[in-house]
Parts: structure tokens; sequence; C-alpha cells
């Protein structure tokens, strides 16, 4: 282990004798009796495994056994991650410069331990499609690409879900679409896939699909369908796109494409994805700014189970 100090939390003085780790109370970890043990702290940059952090901790005339124990409180507490060195070696330098922010806030909104090596290994080798060029769609390939996924592909809708891959895509995002053969195709080829829209001065994110095991997009229609009889003639007329000018303006986009990045990482970064649009949207009402969750379940007439094994 090379011991170094959680990025993006700073090491501060609460008095003489006591250090706090981060500066927000839900992120921070205080310790007392550090008055004679603070030079320690510098030491915890990641150079040096915990045997020379001792040896150099003795030479700045910290016991061995007062290094250990601080060591391990701060590991306790979660302030301590071991620090990928090998890893971010075989990172150009510019890359590493960029992605170590989205690192430094993996580590500590999930609590890695391994300086988001894990992260950064699952982003790297993700390949991401997102199809439809809106705003929405063409904001939230750029934060992905800037989020360290290896490759993200913007496509208009409709196009091979494989093209400019190599290979079949992790995820799909359908941007601004009403087109429903795209998710019909998602469906048949196995291939998660989220929605994310913004118009009327409304965003919308999700449902993130995953085939045979969520509500899909036609789930959504059929349920619609049932509360009112004129969505599939509305939803008809949708499929050449919507109001032009969309009432989507900046802001609005920029938050919906922020809001579909963020699930779409969650997704990547787990083995088990989070389940905020699983069988849900998020919503964006304006002029209020406040996203809140509507709930849909599996329609019992659409049968996408089956359709999506067939």
């Amino acid at each position: 282990m090379r011991p170094a100090l959680k990025p993006g939390l700073l090491p501060v003085w609460r008095n003489r004798d006591t250090v706090q780790i981060g500066i927000d109370p839900r992120r921070a970890v205080a310790l007392t009796g550090m008055r004679r043990a603070g030079a320690l702290l510098r030491l915890l940059d990641g150079s040096r495994d915990r045997a020379q952090i001792l040896a150099a901790a003795r030479d700045l005339g910290i016991s061995p056994e007062t290094a250990d124990r601080v060591i391990t409180l701060l590991a306790a507490a979660g302030a301590l991650h071991d620090f990928p060195a090998g890893t971010y070696r075989t990172m150009p330098p510019g890359a590493r410069a960029r992605l170590m922010p989205e690192l430094a806030t993996a580590g500590l909104a999930h609590g890695y331990g391994d300086g988001g090596a894990q992260v950064l290994a699952r982003r790297q080798d993700a390949r991401v499609r997102v199809e439809g060029m809106s705003r929405v769609g063409l904001c939230v390939a750029t934060l992905l690409t800037d989020s360290g996924i290896g490759l993200v592909v913007s496509a208009e809708a409709g196009a091979a879900p494989g093209a400019g891959l190599g290979r079949r895509p992790d995820l799909v995002i359908l941007a601004d679409t009403h087109r429903r053969d795209r998710p019909d195709a998602l469906m048949r080829e196995q291939l998660p896939h989220l929605a994310a829209a913004a118009s009327e001065a409304i965003g919308v994110v999700g449902p993130l699909v995953l085939p045979g095991r969520s509500a899909c997009l036609r789930c959504l229609d059929l349920t619609r369908a049932d509360r009112d009889p004129a969505w599939p003639m509305i939803l008809a007329q949708l499929t050449d796109g919507g109001a032009e000018p969309p009432a989507c303006d900046t802001v609005l986009a920029a938050a919906a494409a922020a809001q579909a990045a963020a699930q779409a990482l969650a997704f990547i970064d787990r083995s088990t994805p989070a389940g905020t649009v699983i069988n849900g949207t998020l919503e964006l009402v304006l002029p209020d700014w406040q996203w809140r969750r509507r709930t849909w379940q599996p329609h019992d007439r659409c049968g996408c189970g089956r359709r999506s094994t067939s």
C-alpha cells in the first residue's frame, strides 16, 4: 500500500492539537493529539509505501508507533487511499491531469480506496453511443468524453448501433428522439439504453432500459395511452421531430445533459446500476428547476421481456 490522503480533502487545523481532513462535516474527519505528528501528513502523498513513511517519520522525530497509529486511524476513517502509481504512470500526463478531478470525486462519493483506479478502468473500457444531434445529445457526448469514457460516438438517430465503435456499445443514449423503431431494435439486440430529452421548457432523463429486466419506452407509451387514448396518434406525429425551435434554452439543455451523463456514469462505474432511472424518469419543469422522479412500471401488455429475447 502507498498511503495517500484522498485528493479533494484539504487538511486544516482546528486548533494546535487537532487536524481536520476535509472541510464539509459530511466528508471531514478530525484527529486530536497531532501537535507533534503534523509533519506526517506531508508524507502521505502516495510516493512511499508504509515502511518508507515510517522511516521518513522517524527522521522527522515522529516515532514509528505514532506514525503507524495515525495512518491506521486515517485509513479507518476513509481519508486515505492506496495510491495507484502503476495505473497513473500508464496515462499520458495531459489525460492524468484532466481525469484527476473525476477520480477524486469517485473516491469520495463512493468510498473507493483505490484512488479511482477501478472507476478509471471501467470508464476507459466503456463504449457509449449517443444518438441524436440535439443540444442535449451533443452536450452529453462532451461530458462523457471529459469524464474519461474510452470512446463516445455521436450520431444521427437511426444509424447502425455499433457504427463507429468497433464493438457493441455498453450503453446507447437516445437524445431528443420519439422514434420507437430505435428502442425496439435496441431491445432485440439486448443493448441497455437511456432516454434524455428537453423541450417545452421541460427536461426528462430516463428511463434507463435494461432489456428484459425493466420498463421499456413502449411500456411508457402504453401507460400514457391508458391515461390518454390519443397518445398513439400524437406519438405518430412526432417521428420527424418536435417544434422548431425547441423550447430548450442553454441552461436547460446543460442541466438535462448533466443529469443524463450522471446516470450514464452511475451505470458504467458500478457493477450493479443505480435504480434512480430504472423504472423511472427524472423530470425538470421550469421555472422551479427542481428535479422530481416519476415511477414507470413494466406494462402488462408490453411483453418487453419476451420481445427482448425473441
